[in-house]
């Protein structure tokens, strides 16, 4: 129903804002990683405008806005609410304690642990997290120049397991293979760190 809401920033708190939009007060439930970019500075007299992605969960006990200052979080918060066992507010604790692109690498890199330490979040439903994604990302079919091939094809053929993971942790946050294979060419990819290297990647695409 809302893509997204754009409006003054009226009140801010740890786990939640509120979107000031044509004179209604929208209450969103953010994550960690939203609260940190969110602006600095609140003041009554100046409020900040602000842009939140959102999501809407309809419940049998009532409904709720998620809301993300990127759009890949959303991405993100989308994929993992697929995992069996997996609702709307343990993504949200995820989202809490891993950046897209560090819960991307955890999901490739099968660091459940890493997962684990959201709060709420055990280690068998990390495990579900890393098992559900993981695998669906080696059935996922993805066109290259030479027609179409698995996912699991493609990296089979990656010159170093770090560009895999790479390629891997760009697929979680909703780019293709051909988008993420365009990203990585070019760097120095046996020189930099994993987290480095997505970050670099994610500038490119979003130019």
């Amino acid at each position: 129903m809302f893509y997204y809401i754009s409006g003054k920033l009226a009140h801010l708190d740890p786990s939640f804002a509120v979107v000031d939009a044509g004179g209604v007060g929208y209450k969103l439930t953010i994550s960690g990683t939203t609260h940190a970019d969110m602006p600095p500075h609140l003041t009554v007299s100046e409020p900040p405008n602000v842009k939140l992605f959102t999501y809407m969960s309809v419940r049998e006990d009532g409904v709720e806005l998620f809301g993300f200052s990127r759009e890949e979080e959303l991405s993100s918060f989308k994929l993992l609410i697929t995992v069996s066992g997996v609702g709307p507010k343990a993504a949200i604790s995820i989202l809490s304690q891993l950046t897209p692109q560090k819960l991307a690498i955890a999901i490739c890199t099968d660091d459940k642990k890493a997962i684990a330490k959201a709060n709420g979040v055990g280690p068998k439903t990390a495990a579900r997290i890393v098992l559900e994604l993981k695998d669906r990302l080696q059935k996922e079919t993805v066109f290259d120049g030479d027609g179409l091939s698995s996912i699991e094809e493609a990296v089979s053929t990656a010159p170093s397991s770090k560009r895999k993971d790479a390629e891997d942790a760009l697929s979680v946050l909703g780019y293709s293979r051909s988008e993420a294979s365009a990203a990585l060419r070019g760097m120095d990819i046996e020189n930099l760190e994993l987290d480095d290297i997505i970050r670099l990647a994610l500038k490119k695409l979003m130019r």
